[in-house]
């Protein structure tokens, strides 16, 4: 639960984690603005304005439980051009909005870095929170299970060699995926983290020169 953390790091966090999935979000609708789709735009998505992303369930889950989500925004694949190609752009720009703002984060604490500058306690961990959660969002919404953005990248590929197996992903994907969130909660052996915990210490490493030993 986030609120098991000190009221310091809780106030830095909730807006660095709002803002980077308002930004997920945006880039989701942006990208098929921009491939023909204007789905989005029509629905007020394309905004950073968290009263248009946040859904209430997916907050309350943030705060209580420690996992969460925004509400998925709105896509009409008929109007583009390539449908299968473009899916996946839409897909992947949100991950990569959030790997853009980490290592955003990372120069700045490369900068710290390399002109010798020791900011507050309070900054320092601002901006390492700032890169930490944005990598976390992109690692964790590539994981090829529905409804994560790496379903609908991975899918199309998938669904060339084995279909039916494409097809049993896409549709159980939600129950499994909360079964592993459910089961990480139970057992205190959170699987998930497990398997995205090298690739945010690679990420980490990469943009900001930090060798992570776990937040």
């Amino acid at each position: 639960m986030l609120f098991n953390l000190p009221f310091e790091v809780l106030a830095i966090l909730i807006p660095v984690l709002i803002f980077s999935l308002c930004v997920h979000e945006f880039s989701h609708g942006y990208v098929a603005y921009m491939l023909g789709d204007n789905t989005a735009a029509n629905a007020g998505r394309l905004t950073l304005n968290p009263l248009h992303h946040l859904d209430p369930v997916g907050s309350f889950m943030i705060l209580f439980v420690g996992f969460g989500w925004a509400k998925p925004v709105p896509i009409n694949p008929l109007n583009f051009k390539n449908k299968s190609r473009d899916i996946m752009k839409v897909a992947f720009a949100g991950p990569a909005s959030n790997l853009l703002l980490a290592s955003i984060g990372g120069a700045i604490i490369r900068g710290f870095d390399f002109y010798n500058y020791y900011p507050d306690k309070n900054i320092s961990t601002a901006v390492f929170l700032f890169l930490y959660i944005n990598i976390a969002l992109a690692v964790f919404n590539m994981i090829p299970i529905a409804p994560l953005d790496g379903s609908q990248i991975f899918g199309s590929i998938l669904s060339k060699y084995n279909p039916k197996f494409a097809f049993k992903l896409q549709f159980y994907g939600p129950q499994v995926l909360l079964a592993l969130i459910v089961f990480g909660l139970i057992t205190d052996y959170p699987i998930i983290f497990m398997v995205m915990q090298p690739f945010i210490r690679f990420f980490v490493y990469i943009f900001s020169g930090i060798i992570d030993s776990g937040v």
